[in-house]
């Protein structure tokens, strides 16, 4: 482990008087902590900011109050509140470890054990850490984004912290200054330590209460640090979103997959290139009608790139639906989980108008 740079007592002593005047002490997930609650916050907070967070974390607990809430609900209800948060493998996990904490837990989490915590879906050490201290005060040592890029620097860690020594390194310094006593604070004041001030693009170092001893501010390196993931280009990938409407207006949809890209979610039915999905309209709605494709426009997701070219067309008699197909009313409140491009679509085009393709 780096040699540490002050004594625990002296490091929990400053970030607290830190936080006392610059803390977040206000948030919504901050009343009534009750583990559901910081449950909900922690998921949510993972890869997404507290400001875009905060106005889904309410909606959520409104219609989702409680664990047994949570489990009761469809997947397509809970997918529909988490719609434009993003990774929503987050949003499918919550809902699966509600059922698993009502059918194994009693409806309780299971806040009593880490291990027990971090086996839940979605969870892990360090959630199970923050779920912990945040709603019950006992000890349980964090590192998220946050911790990781405030102990990098504090501490110049080199390499990046998805490699298990890296991880290592990091865990042991948490570990060493986690306190036994004070821990909700000590664990929100780390967390907004890294997200307001030692912030990843650019730190506020002259306001930092380790600047004296932060080893990457002495070499003049603190925006080397935390080390990032060796980067690779994004790939491109391309697809072609079809916008089938029926004579009533409704778009057809239909389901994604539970695991892959937006799983689980509703989206416009995708096809790799014009031949194919010609070939699923002479197959499944041979009265549809092409029309003029539209401009396509890219969604950027964290390993790759994909270009969406949205084609209209109409059609009289409407296709067969189950499961995994249905006709959407764009014009309808949303009611179901749907990728955020086509979401996008659908409140643009209520209705379209069909341009001939000769147009």
């Amino acid at each position: 482990m780096p040699a540490p740079v002050l004594t625990p007592e002296e490091f929990q002593r400053r970030l607290l008087a830190w936080f006392e005047r610059h803390g977040r002490h206000d948030l919504p997930w901050q009343q009534d902590r009750s583990p559901y609650r910081v449950w909900i916050s922690e998921i949510m907070l993972q890869q997404t900011q507290v400001a875009t967070v905060i106005p889904y974390f309410e909606r959520f607990m409104a219609r989702f109050p409680t664990v047994q809430a949570l489990a009761d609900a469809g997947q397509d209800e809970v997918l529909h509140l988490w719609t434009g948060l993003g990774y929503y493998a987050r949003g499918r996990n919550l809902h699966k470890a509600s059922r698993q904490v009502v059918n194994e837990h009693g409806g309780e989490l299971p806040v009593h054990s880490l291990d027990a915590l971090a086996e839940l879906p979605g969870i892990g050490r360090s959630t199970a850490g923050a779920i912990i201290a945040q709603s019950r005060g006992r000890r349980a040592v964090i590192l998220d984004g946050n911790v990781k890029r405030s102990l990098s620097r504090l501490h110049a860690v080199e390499g990046w912290s998805g490699r298990s020594a890296v991880a290592r390194r990091l865990w042991a310094l948490a570990e060493y200054y986690t306190p036994h006593e004070y821990v909700t604070d000590y664990t929100q004041a780390m967390m907004d330590f890294g997200a307001t001030l030692c912030r990843r693009g650019q730190p506020d170092c002259p306001s930092c209460p380790f600047a004296d001893v932060c080893v990457a501010r002495g070499r003049g390196e603190e925006r080397r640090f935390p080390e990032s993931k060796p980067r690779k280009v994004l790939p491109t990938r391309t697809t072609r979103m079809l916008l089938l409407q029926d004579a009533e207006g409704r778009v057809l949809l239909e389901r994604r997959p539970s695991s892959g890209l937006w799983g689980g979610l509703w989206s416009l039915p995708q096809f790799d290139d014009d031949e194919q999905l010609q070939a699923w309209l002479d197959a499944h709605v041979p009265d549809a009608e092409l029309g003029r494709t539209w401009s396509p426009f890219t969604h950027v997701f964290s390993h790759f790139r994909l270009e969406i070219t949205p084609q209209p067309a109409r059609c009289n008699a409407a296709l067969a639906v189950d499961e995994a197909r249905r006709w959407y009313d764009p014009g309808e409140p949303a009611s179901i989980g749907l990728a955020a491009p086509v979401k996008s679509l659908l409140t643009t085009m209520a209705p379209f108008t069909l341009e001939p393709t000769g147009a």
